[in-house]
């Protein structure tokens, strides 16, 4: 199509409007496309250049539409860049060069994936009907124009009334989420509020929970320190009545004697049991650690308490560590130790009491394992609970108290470690002691 005169401007209009419709775009864009081509046509003469429009199609890759606007003259390609720049938002891509054969103004727009795809057939048929199209008259185009202008209104208008509507209800909608927030923000308020008021009953409960631990510790020291002097007397006592050197006893009174020093010995037990726990619990045991020789632990065990062990029908075994340093407190391990031994032969009437030493991972795990009476699973959390004893069971050789496992378990907390029990009544029990290899 030559562009040369104004008259030519509508006519490269319609036909970039037909050649836009005959290429599958839609209204809009045919209107754009048709409407950038005419701005072009009129910069380009305004500035004194005939030119020849080009309208091509390309089909590899993403379709398009590709106009060229040529013109034998060269020109100020800077001035006519921004002559044109508000060209550029009618179509994707707009370039403007200058060389052979002169000023080249490209323009594309991409077309729709709805658009029958462009085959030479197509191309063809597009031709023709191109050929045979009839220019009309720039009235017939401003009748065109207007009528595309009243479409575009009637557009700009639906789309303000549509964003009017949406505006309404997004207000509706910040009003409901803003009654929302405050609703939960009063109600976070009041969960807040209980959450303090919950705190400062806690800290309160928490401090007369220490208040009474350290009174029952007081107590508990006090009594014991107290009791301990009395009762030492009377096992004095009992044992100088016993003496062969005293004056010799009546068979009855004898027993009576051996009854009271035997229950005499008993208190004492209690008593010092009391007063470890309770040291135990205020927190006046401080280990102090070294590297303990595991083997002269167990060769002191090993002799303390085979005396213990005097029914033939329990086997006492105390193997040699295979772990033979460890870093720990001496003398609170060995309590713990004596503690479970004392205990698994008490309560062993036949087989084996057995302690060895194994390393697990980071720990080193003490196991003491007997073949007594058992205890049942829903107890195995109980026995470490303090004058707590399993119904039923009863010592082979002396008597409970009910505070050695609980203050053997405090010892192992004390020790950086843990104390665990796994029992079937029955077949027996095995208590678990596991240290640290590397305390902190």
């Amino acid at each position: 199509m030559p562009l040369r005169v104004e008259q030519d401007i509508f006519v490269v209009r319609q036909l970039g409007r037909e050649v836009a419709r005959a290429a599958g775009m839609e209204q809009q864009d045919q209107t754009r496309l048709a409407t950038a081509l005419s701005e072009v046509g009129r910069v380009l003469l305004a500035a004194g250049h005939s030119a020849d429009v080009v309208f091509e199609a390309e089909l590899n890759g993403v379709p398009r539409l590709r106009v060229a606007v040529v013109s034998p003259q060269s020109g100020n390609i800077a001035e006519l860049k921004l002559q044109l720049g508000q060209v550029g938002r009618l179509v994707d891509t707009l370039e403007v060069g200058d060389g052979e054969p002169g000023t080249v103004v490209w323009m594309a727009r991409r077309l729709p994936a709805s658009a029958p795809r462009l085959t030479p057939e197509r191309m063809d048929e597009i031709r023709a009907g191109l050929s045979e199209h009839v220019p009309g008259t720039p009235l017939d185009e401003l009748s065109v124009q207007n009528q595309q202008l009243i479409a575009a209104l009637n557009e700009v208008r639906a789309q303000r009334d549509d964003l009017a509507r949406l505006n309404a209800e997004l207000e509706e909608t910040n009003r409901g989420v803003m009654a929302l927030y405050n609703q939960l923000s009063q109600e976070l308020e009041e969960t807040n509020r209980g959450v303090v008021a919950l705190y400062a009953e806690l800290d309160e409960k928490s401090e007369q929970l220490r208040t009474a631990s350290e009174a029952k510790s007081r107590f508990l020291a006090n009594v014991s320190h107290e009791l301990r002097a009395p009762v030492t007397a009377v096992i004095g006592l009992a044992r100088l009545l016993n003496d062969p050197a005293s004056d010799p006893l009546a068979d009855e009174q004898r027993r009576q004697v051996e009854l009271i020093s035997s229950s005499a010995g008993d208190l004492l037990t209690l008593v010092n049991d009391l007063l470890d726990l309770a040291k135990a619990e205020a927190g006046r045991m401080e280990p102090e650690w070294a590297e303990v020789d595991l083997r002269a632990v167990f060769g002191q065990l090993r002799g303390t308490l085979r005396p213990l062990a005097t029914r033939p029908e329990v086997d006492f075994v105390v193997e040699e560590p295979s772990v033979p340093m460890l870093r720990t407190d001496e003398l609170l391990l060995t309590r713990v130790l004596r503690n479970l031994l004392t205990n698994a032969i008490k309560f062993t009437a036949e087989g084996e009491v057995r302690l060895a030493v194994r390393t697990v991972d980071d720990d080193v795990e003490f196991t003491v394992v007997d073949t007594g009476t058992g205890i049942p699973p829903e107890l195995h959390e109980r026995i470490f609970e303090e004058f707590y004893q399993v119904p039923g069971s009863r010592a082979i050789t002396g008597k409970g108290t009910g505070l050695g496992l609980p203050y053997a378990r405090r010892l192992a907390g004390i020790l950086g470690g843990g104390l665990r029990v796994a029992s079937t009544p029955g077949r027996g029990s095995t208590f678990t002691l596991a240290l640290p290899v590397n305390p902190s």
